[in-house]
Parts: C-alpha cells; structure tokens; sequence
C-alpha cells in the first residue's frame, strides 16, 4: 500500500506558492457548462477533484485541454446529461451539476454524492431550495432524476447558509427569467469567486458575499478567460504547520484578505505573522500557547475546513484548549490519530479537550479524509522521529503537491509505493 513517510522534528524553513482554490475551481468548473462555448481557466489546480470533475463533463461531450496550469474546457457539444457514478461517488461536490445541468439542457440524473467520511451532509437542502424555481425532483434508487424546463425567478431562503445549496441556486438562476432573490445565503469566498465568474460570462448577479444575492436572468453567456483564486485552505495549513513545528516560512501569492479568522487564531497562539505585497512571512519564537473559545462556524468564522489541523498544531501548544465543531458531526477522527503520536486530547460530543504536549512522536497513521489527513501530514512534520501517512489519495483531493511543498520547507517527506 502507498504512504507518505515523514522524518519531522526541525523548523521549518522555506517558502511555498499556493496553489489555486480546489472550493472556487468545482463550481467553476460546474458552471462552466452553462457557456455553449470556450472556457479557460487559469492557475487551476491538479488534483483528484478537478480530475474527477473534468472526467464527468468528458462523459458530457465536452472536450477539456491542460496547458501547463491553464485549464480549456469547450463546452459547444453536449450529448449527455447523466453524472457518471464512478466518479460523483468519489467527490461531495458533484451535487452542484444539478444546477449547472438543468440550466444548460432541462434535465438531469445524478447519482447521491459520495467523498469523505466527515458526516451526512445531507442534500435536502438543495431540492427544497430548486423545487422553488420550478424544478421537480424525483429520488430514484441509488440517485435523483432532475427536470426543469423553464427555470422561474423566485425569492428563496435557505434555513442554513449552505455553500453547495447557495451554488445550486445561483447556477439555476443566471439563466432563467426574471430576478431571483435568495436570502441566507453563503457567504464563503468561494461563492464571491462563482460569482465573479458567472459575471464574467455575462451574468448579472449582486450581493455576492452577503447573505442576500440577486440575480437577474440573462439569455446567454459568452466565452471567458479567468483565473482562479488562491487555495485559503492550503494557506492555512501550511500557517499552521508553521506554527506546530516552528521556523521561519514564507507563503507566496496567499489569499490574505480571506484569511481572517486564521490570522485570528495564530496571534493568540504567539505566531508571528508580516504581510510583504504578495507574500505572507510567518514565524515563531516561544511555544505555542494554547486557545479556548474556538468553534467553527460558516464564513468569516474560523472555517471547518481548518479545524483537524489546527487541533493537531494545538496538541503542541502550551496549556489547554478547546475546539467546538458546529458544522460536521463526524470531524473528529483524526483524534485517535493523535493519540498515537502522543497527543493529550478527549472529546465531548462536538467539543475536544486539548492538553498540550512538550513533544508529538513519529508512528504509522492512517488518513480517513482529506483535512484530516492534511492535519496528519502537519502533525508528523512537527513530531520527532519517523512517522507513515497511509491511505494518501485523500491528502490529493485538496492538494495538489504536498510533498513538493514540504520539501520546499525542508521537509523530509517521501512516497513509497508499497
């Protein structure tokens, strides 16, 4: 079997490019389908989602081309409508080409999204909210059969500000007629990415960002040239593995205004953190200091997405802390992970109790999901001694070279092929 194996223990020291973001490139690459035309995006990132994506709209008919990180998608034919199975039950993402297909061609069958294992997150809200502009869905089986020929402008409001359900919507509606109001929406940066994209190619959308969007039908869109913005998931892991192992890091080309809630958080913890232009320097002197009163919350909060690591950076610091998770129910696992490295930590329901420890020690680790196995890879950096990172193409969902980039930080960090 494939693992990661990672001697940890030394500062880090180095700098790193952040790749583009793998939560703004799946809904771009979703809406890109709505453009009976040429699609091309740059710093677009390779990694097993977007590979994954792209093979679905392959299945369509559309035709896609990588030249170097720019990303072609010719979406001018399209003969099919149904989402492959074999690739939607590896990817959560894949319910956002409900919107996207009923858009371009009235109807849709998608099988039940599959991906990690980090809790239900169930789809009712996206029917619900698609059933409002005029669609019917039908749940079949292993899947749902989608049909809506005329999409109507509607005034919809979600009962919890859901990005993939805030997609769906704003999908469905940039062509449909009149101007559809959606209340409660999402208001992560990913969705403001959407939406500057949807705008380049003609749409007419406002309020993006706020928990109330507008949007005002359009009878076409045109063919666009975008680039996508940098991965503030993957900035804040490597900010907290700066501050887990300690060192001196420089991150290039970060997200810095979407990073707020991190920033937040790594002041408490005593980690230094200097804006230079495009490039974010991150340092430490003392050991970490611990932090109590952190939960997860939708954007701006402190983002679930970043929780795993962050737990695993606090296990290191100094006196105790708290995490509450508020969002998914089963983001925990990596705890028993940490266990095995040494780590004082218990859990309560949805909150975790950390004592932190003086040292975390190297040992054979599985990953079960995508962050948390990111978190692993912090975690082992950070320890002393030799650690094994089993079960690594979840780490490749999100990342795109996370070896390239521990190296870079001078890592020690390799495959092996098993």
């Amino acid at each position: 079997m494939d693992y990661l194996e990672i001697e940890g223990g030394s500062p880090l020291c180095g700098e790193v490019c952040i790749q583009g973001s793998k939560n703004a490139a799946l809904p771009i690459l979703s809406a890109a389908v709505l453009n009976h035309g040429i699609t091309v995006l740059k710093n677009c990132p390779k990694i097993i989602d977007v590979k994954n994506m792209l093979e679905i709209l392959i299945g369509f008919g559309c035709k896609v081309n990588w030249e170097g990180d720019t990303l072609i998608i010719d979406a001018t034919v399209m003969n099919s409508n149904q989402v492959a199975a074999c690739y939607a039950r590896q990817m959560r993402s894949s319910i956002m080409l409900l919107g996207s297909l009923l858009g371009r061609t009235g109807t849709a069958t998608l099988p039940y999204p599959g991906g990690c294992v980090i809790g239900e997150r169930p789809i009712d809200l996206h029917i619900e909210a698609l059933r409002k502009m005029g669609a019917e869905l039908e749940e079949k089986g292993e899947g749902l059969c989608a049909c809506c020929k005329k999409p109507q402008s509607s005034r919809v409001c979600l009962p919890f500000p859901s990005v993939g359900a805030t997609e769906n919507v704003i999908l469905l509606a940039v062509l449909a007629k009149g101007v559809t109001i959606l209340n409660n929406a999402a208001r992560e940066p990913e969705i403001e990415e959407l939406c500057r994209f949807l705008s380049c190619m003609g749409a007419k959308i406002q309020g993006a960002g706020t928990s109330q969007i507008t949007i005002t039908g359009v009878e076409t869109l045109h063919d666009v040239e975008f680039t996508i913005v940098s991965d503030r998931i993957v900035a804040g892991t490597y900010m907290l593995m700066t501050a887990a192992a300690g060192g001196r890091v420089i991150l290039n080309n970060p997200p810095l205004q979407q990073l707020g809630a991190v920033y937040g958080a790594l002041r408490c913890m005593g980690v230094h953190c200097k804006e230079c232009g495009e490039h974010l320097l991150l340092w430490r002197t003392e050991r970490m200091k611990g932090l109590k009163g952190i939960r997860t919350e939708p954007y701006p909060g402190f983002p679930t997405d970043l929780q795993s690591p962050l737990m695993a950076a606090l296990a290191l610091a100094e006196g105790e802390s708290e995490i509450e998770e508020t969002i998914f129910e089963a983001r925990f696992k990596i705890v028993e992970e940490l266990l095995r490295m040494g780590a004082d930590i218990c859990t309560e329901g949805q909150k975790a109790y950390i004592r932190g420890v003086r040292k975390l020690y190297g040992a054979d680790l599985i990953a079960k999901e995508l962050r948390g196995g990111a978190a692993l890879v912090l975690a082992a950096a950070a320890a002393e001694g030799k650690s094994r990172i089993l079960q690594y193409h979840y780490i490749e969902r999100g990342y795109e070279n996370i070896i390239r980039d521990l190296q870079s930080l001078g890592v020690m960090v390799k495959k092996n092929i098993g």
